[in-house]
């Protein structure tokens, strides 16, 4: 993986005023993927939008890891209900 595409954790969480420790929940919950390189911590900008969302959840909206656990999953059978629902009309489309 290259760094270039990684954000350091700790920048990450001193611009988001957000503490170490609940991102070190979120990878152990298995919500975000931390890598480490050369004992330095980073966040694949591919999560960021998503891990920005986990932060909303747990300080704005006092959700707790739980919860956000239950959401997540929730929302991506959803996306995935709606993308079945597009290929089963894509299908349809052709039979009429």
């Amino acid at each position: 993986m290259q760094t270039n595409y990684l954000v350091a954790v700790n920048d990450f969480c001193t611009s988001h005023q957000t503490e170490f420790s609940f991102l070190k929940s979120l990878q152990q919950t298995g919500l975000i993927e931390i890598t480490t390189i050369e004992e330095t911590e980073f966040i694949d900008t591919e999560q960021l939008q998503q891990l920005e969302k986990f932060i909303r959840f747990y300080y704005e909206l006092d959700i707790n890891l739980a919860g956000i656990e239950t959401i997540t999953y929730l929302l991506q059978r959803i996306n995935k209900m709606q993308d079945e629902i597009t290929a089963l009309r894509n299908r349809l489309r052709l039979y009429e």
